[in-house]
């Protein structure tokens, strides 16, 4: 772990409004859930993590950082090797800040504000340059739009428990009917209930799903064939399509 560490970032937080932490993250490690009376920025410099809370997953690929305010229960699962830096901002830092968890594009001003803000060690004074940096990552903050990673959960316990085998095996069918019946609801009802608890209908949630899913292994280079299958379409060409219509680009160009 290089600059300061997490106790050291929260003592950080007297003194400014916005702290980072550097840590370097190997694959197929995480962080139990835990709760931060701060807010957080968890960014991906390279590698992808995933994100969980009570609400949802959101996926955090390279390149962009997930939004986790002050109190939100939260774990963290490390993909692929991550390069990662938490900007933990104070609570009472802004008034606009982001209320609900989200994952933002981080725009180059804003990673370049966040490597240098490493460096920023806590003090008693900081120099106009330093409180101007710390300043403007919060103007980022504020002004990002969130992108669509997320993975809305149900809180009804069958919707749960189906939804939870779909992330786990991606592969698996996953018809209405089928659903519906193993639910024990008429297909009409599941699909309202369903819809309510999610804002999605049941075929978009399972679309958005298995493309947010499959992020993580096209990341370290798996075959677009291979990721394919593995989340349950039936050529690659169906999957580029889909993956095209949730996230705007193919595959091959999302990671550039």
């Amino acid at each position: 772990m290089d600059s300061f560490g997490f106790v050291e970032s929260q003592k950080a937080l007297e003194l400014a409004p916005v702290a980072v932490l550097a840590t370097d993250q190997p694959a197929r490690s995480g962080f139990p859930a835990h709760t931060h009376s701060s807010a957080q920025l968890i960014y991906a410099i390279s590698g992808v993590m995933i994100v969980r809370s009570e609400a949802g997953s959101w996926i955090v690929p390279t390149g962009r950082a997930v939004w986790v305010p002050g109190g939100v229960r939260h774990e963290i699962e490390i993909a692929s090797d991550v390069q990662m830096r938490t900007v933990y901002v104070a609570a009472d830092a802004r008034d606009n800040l982001p209320g609900s968890c989200r994952v933002i594009l981080v725009s180059g001003l804003l990673r370049e504000l966040i490597v240098t803000a490493v460096g920023i060690r806590p003090a008693g004074t900081y120099s106009d340059r330093e409180w101007r940096v710390l300043e403007l990552i919060l103007d980022e903050i504020c002004m990002a739009e969130p992108l669509l990673l997320h993975v809305p959960m149900p809180r009804h316990p069958a919707f749960v428990e189906l939804c939870a085998e779909l992330i786990a095996q991606p592969s698996l069918e996953a018809t209405l009917h089928g659903w519906a019946q193993r639910a024990e609801m008429n297909p009409r009802t599941f699909a309202r209930a369903f819809q309510r608890e999610t804002g999605m209908t049941h075929g978009s949630w399972c679309r958005h799903t298995r493309v947010l899913l499959s992020l993580p292994q096209l990341a370290t280079g798996a075959s677009v064939l291979e990721v394919a299958l593995e989340h349950g379409y039936e050529s690659p060409s169906a999957f580029t399509a889909m993956f095209r219509r949730v996230l705007g680009v193919a595959p091959s160009e999302y990671f550039k």
